[in-house]
């Protein structure tokens, strides 16, 4: 008990938390601060602290899931909160498990990250392919699972959501009858409101076959299956010339030891004047390691890149990179509404999968919001073009897009 109390006494100097230990002894640590939530938990057994002292993260996540870290005031977005909130990014401080699991989970991390064409189905299907009702409860009505854009703090996740569409639109300067790829097409969101704004044909891929089945079906509804398709096909092996690529919230389960196939792939199929918008989690700082949680509970096999990483992967293949842009607190702020309708939506959730699910999903989506509010992930758009003169000199031309876009 000592060893955690050690450990809580230097993680929390901000905000209070009080801990419970399985004996009845109670503990306070830190001092109120109006910026960061007062927090009560309980452990229900002693085992569990060890856990949490050699991997905090894991261990925490663990524990809460299977109901042996209870929380008695505020809830696991609160306790995240509390715990980021004292060690965040910039200030060069982390929850980091202890040195012998850190470098086990360094190898593990790495060969994981070499996302083989045999595996990549397999880890989408991990995620994607849950329960269609899952994602209707906490998502918007075009079940956009990626970062809004909100061009307003207080704007409602629905209107981020359109207002991201309108922004990559501008970004790919589209006109009628061009010929998109949509990489990682989800739901076919992006693709149908790019035909419906632009004209544009779209072919979306994904490896999903429980978005292809919601996406075709979501073409045929709207009366444009000709001019909008999706295919069950691995980016790698389309074939044709595009004008235009996007891809949102794919890159993530592309794997570093395949981002120079990605862009070379990219290239060919892009017409002489394409242009490619590509919207990916990122890292601020240096290359690194997935956390565990993560990799074995959401996302096997994901990796969220470095921007160093990002543009090494183009070099060498002659794309021109015309436009780079980070969207800092962006993601954070649609996360937390994604996690206020999850825990709206409790009771159905639970009766679609269990108690455990729930807690385990309200984990994921609280450390989500965290890594972007105080930690070291963001988003990045990056702009290619084969052509140095297809993109407007200024950035003048996106603004006046989207307006035109949203009207």
């Amino acid at each position: 008990m000592a060893l955690i109390d050690r450990f809580f006494t230097a993680q929390v100097k901000r905000g209070q938390l009080t801990v419970t230990h399985a004996d009845g002894i109670t503990r306070t640590f830190g001092t109120p601060d109006p910026k960061l939530p007062d927090v009560a938990i309980r452990f229900t057994d002693r085992a569990v602290v060890g856990r949490i002292v050699r991997h905090p993260a894991l261990g925490a996540a663990e524990a809460f899931m299977d109901g042996r870290l209870v929380i008695d005031r505020g809830d696991i977005r609160d306790l995240v909160n509390l715990l980021k909130g004292n060690s965040p990014w910039e200030r060069g401080s982390s929850l980091r498990p202890a040195a012998p699991i850190r470098l086990l989970g360094q190898v593990v991390h790495r060969l994981d990250r070499i996302n083989m064409a045999r595996r990549s189905k397999r880890n989408v299907a991990h995620h994607y392919d849950l329960s269609d009702r899952l994602y209707d409860l906490f998502l918007d009505a075009d079940r956009q699972y990626s970062c809004a854009y909100f061009t307003d703090a207080a704007n409602t996740l629905e209107r981020a959501q359109a207002d991201k569409k309108a922004h990559i639109a501008a970004k790919l300067l589209l006109k009628p009858g061009m010929k998109v790829l949509d990489i990682g097409c989800g739901w076919g969101g992006m693709a149908l409101y790019l035909h419906a704004k632009t004209g544009a044909e779209v072919l979306g891929v994904t490896l999903s076959e429980e978005q292809l089945k919601v996406a075709r079906r979501r073409a045929e509804d709207a009366g444009v299956a000709d001019k909008v398709k999706f295919e069950l096909i691995d980016y790698r092996a389309v074939t044709g010339t595009f004008d235009r690529i996007v891809s949102v919230g794919m890159f993530e389960h592309v794997g570093p030891a395949h981002y120079g196939a990605f862009f070379r792939q990219c290239r060919a199929l892009l017409a002489d004047d394409g242009v490619m918008l590509l919207h990916t989690i990122g890292r601020m700082g240096g290359p690194g390691v997935t956390d565990t949680f993560t990799t074995k509970y959401i996302f096997p096999g994901g990796y969220n890149p470095a921007l160093s990483e990002i543009v090494r992967g183009y070099e060498g293949t002659k794309l021109i990179p015309t436009d780079i842009e980070v969207l800092r607190l962006h993601y954070a702020l649609t996360i937390d509404q994604w996690y206020d309708r999850t825990v709206a939506a409790r009771e159905q959730i639970v009766a679609l999968y269990d108690e455990r699910f729930y807690r385990l999903w309200t984990f994921y989506l609280a450390g989500a919001a965290a890594a972007f509010r105080t930690g070291g992930m963001v988003n990045y758009q990056v702009q290619l073009s084969k052509s140095r003169l297809t993109v407007p000199l200024t950035r003048d031309y996106i603004a006046g897009a989207e307006r035109l876009l949203r009207e």
